[in-house]
């Protein structure tokens, strides 16, 4: 199939959506898009490898610039409170949307040849979850203008919180594993700080999932579509450009007459590959924050997890494509 005969549809409105959407225009394919709302993430913490990609990637380098910024974490895990040096720009999905969201869709009704389902649902498959958590946020109130600078993160007995600052005297608190009163009961580090908890959001999952399948002949899954991280590891916009980066340059390859078929095989084990890492290092976090029975029941299924998509990975081949810049090249060609 020709470059010039591609059409790709995307629907979803996140950041993978829109970083394929940009590649894609680049490279000279038509896209047609399909916007799919949800309520944007009030606060990202955009660190500052996640940044470099996105400045990257859309050609920006001064991208945020002018954003307030993270300088330190205060972590009570397992432990005595540590404070880590952490750099990071504070901005809202809404703003990162903003100032990534240019490019033009295709006029009109027009009909595509291979979609991008960046938002479900997909045309088929399901969503597996590995372990039984939701999170809540809230706006509340700081009374320590030291923690306009710094995130803390703390582990308690029956889950963990977030705190990070959004503004003069303000910013968004999430709890993991229960209602946030119940959470800041028994927190000795993020309650002191906190004043005047507003209303917290409808619970929303907050463990690790997968879909499969990720792909089929004409269509694949991207972005939260396709797998989610859980927030505690804080790579879930840099792993939404990435798999936005690989979506497109697949469809590129598909263009330019590239073996679609390996193409999709590679895509879909990349993906289960990332998924099989973060478990790993999601385990490690969920094995050292509590000794209770929560903590101990959400690393099983992590590792339970991991053990499935090792299982996935060994019935595959071995990966046939690598990524140069922004286009996929057999192996033998790169090396």
């Amino acid at each position: 199939m020709r470059q010039r005969r591609l059409i790709v549809g995307i629907r979803g409105s996140g950041i993978a959506a829109t970083t394929c959407a940009h590649l894609l225009h680049g490279a000279g394919l038509r896209v047609a898009s399909e916007a799919a709302h949800r309520t944007p993430v009030p606060t990202i913490l955009l660190s500052d490898p996640a940044l470099a990609l996105l400045r990257d990637v859309f050609g920006r380098p001064g991208l945020f610039a002018d954003s307030p910024r993270i300088k330190r974490r205060v972590i009570a895990w397992g432990g005595a409170p540590v404070v880590v040096p952490h750099s990071a720009a504070l901005v809202s999905e809404e703003a990162v949307q903003a100032a990534l969201a240019s490019d033009k869709p295709a006029a009109g009704p027009v009909p595509v040849n291979f979609s991008i389902h960046a938002a479900p649902p997909q045309p088929s498959g399901k969503m597996r979850i590995f372990g039984d958590r939701n999170a809540v946020a809230a706006k509340i109130g700081l009374r320590d203008p030291a923690c306009a600078q710094e995130g803390r993160v703390e582990a308690v007995p029956d889950g963990w919180l977030f705190l990070v600052p959004a503004g003069t005297g303000e910013g968004w608190l999430l709890g993991v594993g229960g209602s946030l009163d119940n959470l800041l009961a028994q927190s000795g580090l993020i309650a002191p700080v906190v004043d005047a908890v507003g209303a917290a959001s409808m619970p929303f999952p907050a463990a690790p999932r997968l879909h499969l399948p990720l792909c089929g002949d004409d269509w694949l899954a991207c972005g939260t579509a396709a797998l989610g991280f859980d927030p505690l590891c804080g790579d879930g916009t840099a792993q939404s450009v990435r798999e936005g980066i690989l979506a497109s340059a697949l469809l590129i390859g598909i263009a330019e007459d590239g073996d679609r078929a390996a193409m999709l095989t590679h895509y879909e084990s990349m993906l289960i590959a990332a998924m099989r890492r973060h478990l790993a290092l999601c385990a490690q976090f969920y094995a050292s924050g509590g000794t209770g029975d929560w903590w101990r029941e959400q690393h099983d299924a992590l590792m339970d997890g991991h053990r499935w998509c090792t299982g996935l990975l060994a019935k595959m081949p071995e990966p046939a494509f690598v990524l140069d810049r922004f286009r996929l090249v057999r192996r033998q060609q790169a090396a």
